[in-house]
């Protein structure tokens, strides 16, 4: 039985996306809890030469795109 490039990536990608939405449901709940604004979060970074958390999600959902477009 063969595996496709499909079967091999896309319900890796989709369930890493889930897992990433996930999160940021959570941390939405948390801001929430404790008074603090969303926008904290998505401009947080966890170490001073990382990208920001809004970058980081952008550069998670243009790999999957991409790697969907090129399959």
């Amino acid at each position: 039985m063969s595996l496709s490039m499909y079967q091999a990536s896309i319900p890796v990608l989709t369930k890493i996306l889930a897992n990433l939405a996930s999160i940021l449901e959570k941390a939405e709940a948390h801001a929430a809890n404790q008074k603090i604004d969303p926008a904290v979060f998505i401009q947080a970074r966890l170490y001073p030469d990382m990208y920001p958390l809004a970058r980081q999600v952008q550069i998670a959902t243009d790999v999957a795109k991409g790697c969907a477009a090129r399959l």
